[in-house]
């Protein structure tokens, strides 16, 4: 078996490919020799999910499946359930304005002389991003505000199109080139067309377990184009007067469900290229009525539901799906393996909302699930109420090999 540079590229007519760690390449920065690196990802839907579908009554492993923990069983014994986390002092000047600060902890947002602290991601992003190509990933669902903020409290924009970010991440060459492979990629094309020749011989160099991973990835990366391709509202199309350096995204507002997944499967992507090892998402509140069946109403007027059962029902559908979603990429992460763990094992995977009530605007009691990572999971754990979600924060990144006693509003580190 030869060694394999970790930075090896396979590339072909403007297509550059990063590739999954394999056992024969050397070992990556920043991780310790033998064993892949840690990464975070935090994913956040800002308008919660509602408390009845959620909690179980019986705390430990035998907590019962509520409707929402239905769906996400297949993964009961790789995430943890949290309840009683929040941050202090989130009454905004606007009721959500505690979306700006799920991952900063800050208070009272958006209130007079606000000004934002530095958020969980890039704390992470300064300690792990210094050896991957984008130090942190900041993604959202329909447009650029973000939970990310730089130690200045300055906002990172999200990046909203799917396509736009595979193509930074595996797109490159001069503009013809680029352009030509986009348009490979919406004729159905994949990148993997131009590439066999050297995956091929890259398979000749790598051992039994890492042509099985390879294989695995490559699979990946066709399941995201063909995703990418069957959503025609996130695919890049010139304008109708053709101006080749100015590409649009065609956006629809109401797929909130197909663009959210559509994220989800890039995740393992970025991950498994170690083009990023901190990404953090927001799912937004779309303005709009959802493409959910059954569903005929706008997703926040829903979650403002007035204990109406009508507009619970179809609110518990869009949120559903959402968890869905979840549900998908805690799939993905760990059925992809790498030096004999999944690649859910080496991620510490937060899902949560900035908001414990929607209906009532109340940031407390917040949704949190903590998957993968290895930390132990498989139970709901009741914390005591008022509990610093900080805490957990401190807790992740320590278990990512960040050295911090706290952060935010934290008074400790969380133990369960």
């Amino acid at each position: 078996m030869s060694r394999i540079h970790r930075r090896t590229l396979l590339k072909a007519s403007g297509v550059s490919l990063a590739l999954p760690m394999l056992e024969s390449m050397s070992p990556a920065f920043g991780a310790t020799k033998g064993q892949p690196p840690k990464r975070m990802v935090f994913v956040c839907t800002a308008l919660g999910l509602h408390p009845p579908f959620l909690w179980p009554e019986n705390a430990g492993r035998d907590y019962e499946k509520t409707a929402y923990l239905k769906l996400l069983d297949e993964h009961r014994e790789q995430f943890t359930l949290f309840s009683g986390l929040q941050h202090e002092d989130q009454n905004g000047r606007q009721p959500h304005d505690s979306e700006l600060t799920w991952l900063t902890a800050a208070r009272k947002p958006g209130m007079g002389g606000f000004r934002n602290t530095i958020s969980i991601d890039q704390v992470a992003a300064e300690q792990l991003g210094d050896e991957t190509r984008f130090s942190s990933v900041t993604l959202g669902t329909m447009k650029a505000q973000s939970q990310s903020f730089t130690n200045g409290g300055v906002m990172i924009p999200a990046q909203i199109s799917p396509a736009k970010l595979f193509a930074q991440l595996f797109l490159a060459g001069s503009p013809r080139q680029v352009k030509a492979q986009k348009q490979r990629l919406l004729d159905g094309k994949s990148v993997l067309d131009g590439l066999r020749s050297q995956a091929k011989a890259l398979k000749s160099k790598a051992s039994s377990a890492d042509n099985h991973l390879l294989e695995d990835y490559f699979d990946s990366i066709r399941v995201a184009e063909s995703n990418i391709q069957a959503k025609q509202g996130w695919l890049e199309k010139q304008k109708p007067e053709i101006d080749a350096s100015q590409p649009k995204d065609i956006v629809d507002h109401a797929d909130l469900i197909g663009r959210t997944q559509l994220l989800m499967d890039l995740v393992p992507l970025i991950v498994q290229t170690d083009s990023s090892r901190v990404i953090s998402i927001l799912i937004q509140d779309h303005y709009v009525v959802p493409k959910v069946t059954g569903v005929t109403g706008n997703h926040h007027n829903l979650s403002h539901h007035g204990q109406d059962p009508a507009k619970i029902d179809q609110l518990q559908k869009i949120e559903s799906e959402i968890v869905t979603c979840f549900s998908s990429l805690l799939g993905q992460m760990k059925s992809r393996s790498e030096a004999g763990n999944t690649l859910l094992d080496n991620t510490s995977v937060l899902f949560g909302s900035n908001l414990g009530n929607a209906n009532a605007h109340h940031a407390k009691n917040l949704p949190i699930f903590l998957a993968g990572g290895g930390f132990e999971h498989g139970r709901y754990v009741p914390c005591e109420s008022g509990t610093p979600l900080s805490n957990l924060f401190v807790a992740m990144l320590n278990q990512s090999g960040v050295e911090l006693d706290r952060f935010g509003q934290s008074n400790g580190s969380l133990s369960w």
